[in-house]
Order: C-alpha cells, then sequence, then structure tokens
C-alpha cells in the first residue's frame, strides 16, 4: 500500500464583510482518474455537508452530515476544521475465495479532522474514499477525554441525488429483505404499497424508507446504487424520503427504546457508499464494497471449500416431506440422507445440506414461546448424525449442518459452545442458518444493532471452529467477507422458495435481472438454483415463471461460492441438462460482465479457478431477446463448447422446460456464439480447455 500526504486545494467563500465574515473551507478529493470529486462542505451556520460530481456534473448535491444523541448536544454545527490530510490507497489482495482470484483496492483519502468550539470540544473525522467507481465516507470518533460512550438517535446523513433517474428499490423493512423489487421513478417512491404483502413472516415497514442497496439509472445512462460497507456494531440502515426535501435522510433501525445505536468510544461507524459507472455493467464489476473493510483476519481459512451441494430441503417448501417428526412425514432419516450423498457422489457435487434433523420442530414457526424449543445437538431418533457423517466422508461428500434458530437468538447464543463444538468434532465445516419469524426479545428486529452484533458473534465463533456459515433471515451483506472469509453467503432476498408457495404465484421472470444491481452488488447470494420440473404439481398450484435454462445460467449469473442444485433429485435423473450443473465452477479467476440492462439482461464470463474452464449464463426478464456473444474473454489455445440454450416450445411460450444442446464442438476466441432467449429465458454456455 502506498501513502503520502499532500496539499489540497482550499476554497475560500467570503460571505458579508468585516469581522464578522464567514469563512467556507471546501477540500476536495478526487478519484485516482479523476473522474469522480467529493467536496467536504463545513460552514458555521449550516454545519457539515458533502457534495459528488461525476464528470463535473454533480450527481449528489450539497448532502448534510452530523448526529444526535441522547442525553448529549448533536454533533451538527459549530465545529473546526483543524486538520485535513489525503492519501492514496492502492494495494492488491487475494481472498480464500471469490469472483475473481485478486483484488485492486485503488483510491484517494481525505480525512477531515474536526473539533467543537466551546466547552466539551468534542472530536469528530471525517474520512472519505474516492474510488473510479464510487465513493466511501465514514464518521470516525476517536479517542476523547469526558466522552467514552454516546446514544445515537438520529444520524443525519443525507444523500440528495439530483433530478428524478428510475429505481429500483424494496421497502424499508426491519425484518426482511424479501420483497419484489419495485421500479419507479424516485420521485415516486413510496414504501406503504408494499406493507400488506401476503407473503411475509413478519413485515415491520414503519416509515417511508427502503432498504438498500438501492439503485438507480439516468436517462443519460449512469447508473449510482446506495449501500454500505463494514456493518459492525451499529444499525442497519434504510434510506428515508423526506416530504420537504429530493433525495434520501439516513434512517437507522430502532432498538426497542427508539434509540438507534449505542457506542463505544473510540468508534467509527459503518461506510455510507454511492457506487457510480456510466452504464449498468459498471456496477456488476464494482468491488468497491469488499474494498472498505478490514483485511482478513489472521488465521488459517484453507479448510473453507466452495462446493456445489444438495439437500432435503425443497421437497419442504412442496410439502412433500416435513421438517418435524411428528407429521408423519420426516424428510430428515438417515435413508434419504444417504440416497443423496449417493446422488452427489455420482454426480460431482461435494456437499449435502439436511433440514430437520434436530429435535424442536413441532413448535417453531408461529409459536410465541419458541424460546428455548430448538436443540441443537439432539437428532430425531431417525436422523443417526454419526452415521450419516461417516458415510458422507466415506462418499468423499461433506455435510452442511443446518440450525435453524426460529429467531430466537439467545436460545442458539446459549447452545453456541456445544453445537460448534460438535460440528468441529464431527469435521463439519458449513452450517447453514435460519431466523425465520419476529426476533425474540420483542422490540428487536433482524436488522437492528443487537442482532448486527449477533450474527457478528456467531460468524466469529464459527471461525473459531472452522465452520463457514450460510445465513438465511440475515442482516444485508456489507463486504466482512473479506475480513471473515467464513461468511461465505446468504439470502437476503426473496429467494427460490417463493416459487413453491407464494400466494401471488412466485417470482416474475424480471425477478433475477434486477437482483444482480440491487442485492448482488452487496454480496453472495444462495438462491437455491436448478430447478428443473418448473410444475409445482402434484405438490402445489404454483408454476416457475422462467425456462429450465434459465435455472441452469443462475449458476453463473448469481454469484456464490456455494451454489444448491436444490430440485428433488428424481427430476435429474436422465436429464441432459444437468451435465451443465455438474460441469459449472462456483470459485473464479475472473468474472467478465458481457452484457447488462436492469430488469431486461444479464450476461457473465466467468473462469475457473485452477482449470482454465469458462462458463457462460445468460438470463431475460419480461421481453424474449436474442444475444450475440463474443469469445474474446478466452485466453489462447482451444476450447470444447457446449451450448445449452431455450428449445422452440420454450421459444414460443408453449413448454418453458424444453430445450436444445449444441455441441460439444471446439472453438476459439475469435468465434461469435448467437442465442435466442425467450421470455424469462436463459443461455448456459461451459467452455472446458483443451
Amino acid at each position: 500500500m502506498r501513502y503520502f500526504s499532500a496539499l489540497i486545494p482550499l476554497l475560500f467563500f467570503l460571505v458579508g464583510c468585516g469581522a464578522e465574515s464567514e469563512v467556507t473551507l471546501a477540500p476536495v478529493v478526487y478519484s485516482p482518474d479523476s473522474s469522480l470529486a467529493v467536496e467536504f462542505i463545513s460552514t458555521a451556520d449550516s454545519g457539515m455537508a458533502y457534495a459528488v460530481r461525476s464528470n463535473g456534473e454533480i450527481v449528489v448535491d450539497t448532502s448534510q452530515l452530523g448526529f444526535e444523541f441522547r442525553e448529549a448536544a448533536p454533533l451538527v454545527k459549530g465545529l473546526n476544521v483543524e486538520q485535513i490530510d489525503i492519501r492514496v490507497v492502492d494495494e492488491e489482495y487475494e481472498l480464500p475465495w471469490g469472483e475473481q482470484r485478486t483484488y485492486h483496492n485503488h483510491c484517494q483519502e481525505m480525512k477531515v479532522a474536526l473539533k467543537e468550539v466551546g466547552e466539551g470540544g468534542r472530536k469528530l473525522n471525517l474520512i472519505f474514499r474516492v474510488f473510479n467507481d464510487g465513493v466511501g465516507f465514514r464518521y470516525e470518533f476517536p479517542a476523547q477525554e469526558g466522552w467514552e460512550n454516546a446514544v445515537v438517535t438520529n444520524e443525519l446523513t443525507e444523500f440528495r441525488l439530483v433530478g428524478d433517474p428510475q429505481a429500483w428499490w424494496i421497502p424499508g423493512d426491519w425484518d426482511s429483505y424479501e420483497h419484489l423489487y419495485q421500479s419507479t421513478r424516485l420521485s415516486e417512491i413510496s414504501a406503504l404499497t408494499m406493507t400488506n404483502d401476503p407473503n411475509l413472516v413478519a413485515n415491520s415497514v414503519k416509515e417511508n424508507a427502503v432498504n438498500t442497496p438501492v439503485t438507480f439509472r439516468y436517462d443519460d445512462g449512469l447508473h449510482l446504487s446506495i449501500h454500505e460497507a463494514n456493518l459492525t456494531n451499529y444499525s442497519g440502515m434504510t434510506l428515508r424520503r423526506p416530504t420537504d426535501k429530493p433525495g434520501f435522510e439516513c434512517s437507522l433501525v430502532p432498538a426497542p427504546d427508539g434509540s438507534k445505536a449505542s457506542i463505544p468510544i473510540p468508534f467509527a461507524t459503518p461506510w455510507r457508499t454511492i457506487q457510480i459507472s456510466p452504464d449498468a455493467a459498471g456496477l456488476l464489476s464494482s468491488r468497491l464494497i469488499l474494498h472498505l473493510n478490514d483485511p482478513t483476519q489472521s488465521g488459517d481459512f484453507s479448510w473453507i471449500q466452495p462446493t456445489k451441494y444438495v439437500g432435503i430441503w425443497w421437497e419442504m417448501h412442496l410439502n412433500k416431506s416435513s421438517w418435524d417428526l411428528a407429521s408423519g412425514k420426516h424428510g430428515a432419516t438417515t435413508a434419504h440422507a444417504k440416497e443423496l450423498i449417493d446422488f452427489a457422489a455420482a454426480n460431482q457435487i461435494g456437499a449435502m445440506l439436511v433440514e430437520g434433523w434436530n429435535t424442536g420442530w413441532e413448535r417453531w414457526i408461529g409459536f410465541p414461546d419458541r424460546e428455548g424449543v430448538f436443540d441443537f445437538v439432539t437428532p430425531y431418533p431417525d436422523y443417526d448424525l454419526a452415521e450419516v457423517v461417516r458415510y458422507g466422508k466415506e462418499k468423499g461428500i461433506e455435510l452442511i449442518m443446518h440450525h435453524e434458530t426460529s429467531a430466537a437468538p439467545r436460545t442458539y447464543e446459549q447452545q453456541l459452545d456445544t453445537a460448534y463444538a460438535l460440528m468441529q468434532s464431527l469435521g463439519i465445516h458449513a452450517v447453514k442458518t435460519g431466523y425465520v419469524g419476529p426476533i425474540i426479545p420483542e422490540g428487536e428486529h433482524h436488522h437492528g444493532q443487537w442482532m448486527v452484533r449477533h450474527y457478528r458473534k456467531v460468524a466469529e465463533h464459527a471461525a473459531a471452529h472452522q465452520v463457514a456459515v450460510n445465513i438465511h433471515e440475515p442482516i444485508k451483506a456489507t463486504g466482512l467477507r473479506r475480513t471473515w472469509p467464513n461468511i461465505i453467503s446468504r439470502e437476503g432476498l426473496r429467494g427460490q422458495e417463493f416459487n413453491a408457495w407464494a400466494q401471488d404465484g412466485g417470482n416474475p421472470p424480471d425477478h433475477l435481472t434486477i437482483v444482480p444491481f440491487t442485492r448482488g452488488l452487496a454480496g453472495p447470494i444462495d438462491y437455491t438454483p436448478g430447478i428443473f420440473h418448473l410444475s409445482m404439481d402434484p405438490y402445489k398450484e404454483n408454476d416457475l415463471q422462467t425456462t429450465l435454462v434459465h435455472q441452469l445460467a443462475l449458476y453463473v449469473v448469481i454469484y456464490s461460492p456455494i451454489q444448491m442444485a436444490a430440485d428433488l433429485i428424481e427430476y435429474y435423473e436422465g436429464s441432459p441438462a444437468f451435465q451443465f450443473i455438474r460441469d459449472v465452477g462456483v470459485d473464479w479467476e475472473q468474472s467478465v460482465v458481457l452484457e447488462a440492462e436492469i430488469g431486461e439482461v444479464v450476461v457473465m464470463a466467468r473462469e475457473e479457478k485452477e482449470t482454465g474452464n469458462w462458463f457462460v449464463g445468460g438470463i431475460t426478464g419480461n421481453e424474449p431477446r436474442s444475444l450475440e456473444m463474443a469469445l474474446d474473454f478466452l485466453g489462447e489455445g482451444e476450447y470444447e463448447m457446449t451450448v445449452y440454450r431455450d428449445g422452440e416450445w420454450a421459444l414460443d411460450g408453449t413448454d418453458a422446460s424444453e430445450y436444445a444442446i449444441e455441441g460439444p464442438r471446439v472453438v476459439r476466441a475469435d468465434e461469435v456464439v448467437k442465442a435466442d432467449l425467450a421470455k424469462g429465458g436463459g443461455v448456459a454456455i461451459s467452455l472446458i480447455k483443451k
């Protein structure tokens, strides 16, 4: 990493005259390529603010900064600039897994040291980092005499976007991100339209706000997305639409007493992030969220193995089997687990998930007295945990543990030591956690500070026992996988299970053409793709609204280092299309965006680590589309290409499960592949290095 301090341009404006004139400091820091600029504005009367320019044009107009506290004066006005330092950050780093092998973190940082005028003299630092693809800024409370703790009642950060861009957003629900994305102009955003969503277990939309990431597209093609990075010991941020101003105000998820965050001093808040790109593809290539997190914790993380997996999961959502023993159709039996292990071993799939293995499922969702119910070490009598683990290892298949907390985190924390010691003793290196339902104790929320601390405690505890965590009903991803690589994936969106039972018929065709530009910017997604039997008959009435090849393409389009082959294994038997799932990688040397338009089309190419094999996935939304994909991303030499494409019946809407396979045939980097995609359609390509 390079570091240097430099003199910075300071602009001075005189307001009024004589001794009472007001001086405004306006230091500016630029991105390495000078395309983006952040200006810090400080006046005695108006307080602290910032503005962002892209290629000289204002994209975020003068936006307030500051805090309000309980039993302490606000930090908004009356602060003097004591010192300004600028440095260059320029580093490369690697992670144990990812969408690429190496990451280049390059930005300019401006640190503004402020001190309160008068008695008390509290100190506050503002840190801005400007990248070629966006901006991050955070507040830092340095150690100082007489101020050791603070209770935040309001963070006053604003995002005053100019104009009225198209927006893709979900409401600011304090307990769930499992909403369909709305597409409106910024001025038309109203979370109130979704407060009665029948598909949600818990719905806590309390104000006219949206969750992040929220993404915008201007008429000239500029794309912008607001989120946060390194959410540590703080409440999750939603964005409130004020009635009297444009843009957004920060709105933190509250604690039961109405406060927003209790912080020890010294303390640094999460980074507030604004990713900016001249096109949609640039958003998908941005790694800004990762860069704003701390480097990987010391220690050995080589035990983390990206993998594909099968599991006892989808059948519960279909109601073919159940999680609980008392129902008479318990899914998690020793015999069924061994059946799935045999299938995985025969099909190049490395792991198997079992849900419903442990006692307590008879009183979980919907029961107010569910605290203390789940036992995370005691199997049901028809499930021999040790034998399943032994059998899996004999076949070369890892077991993924499952811990559903039923949103009773205190029960879970009481058993963390014994539960994770059990996994470590059995050599289990991954767990899927769940938090279905309203949080106990009442008044706490999934996205508040209390639960942010809980999620981190579990992740750190898991790392100490060499366990990777895949979190469902999570707090949002904010790049912490850089610091803790065992935070391997998470849900945090309206997932595949909605296709089985949602009252509105399931996820619409354009859902996953929006997700990469919104939720996907935050981090890996455990979407559980691979549904081949597109009709839920005979178990449910829903039908998937995408084609079978769309499901194949998701293994490349939706990034996660763990990818489930989610369907019932009988629907994979004898299917030629399943070869793509056998072949496709999960850990990548590099990733390339071939085509991208929010809500319309996403085409990604990824090179698998170590093998040199490439895989391409493309999906469409509500309209069919013809693609021409140049293979110029390939290296030198020849590749054996197989193309999986929507069949004629899929293209004409007769049968979405129909597909065609072209190849294999030998290709080089100078070729172009054409494909027609249906509404909600897809194309999947394997390119095996010869």
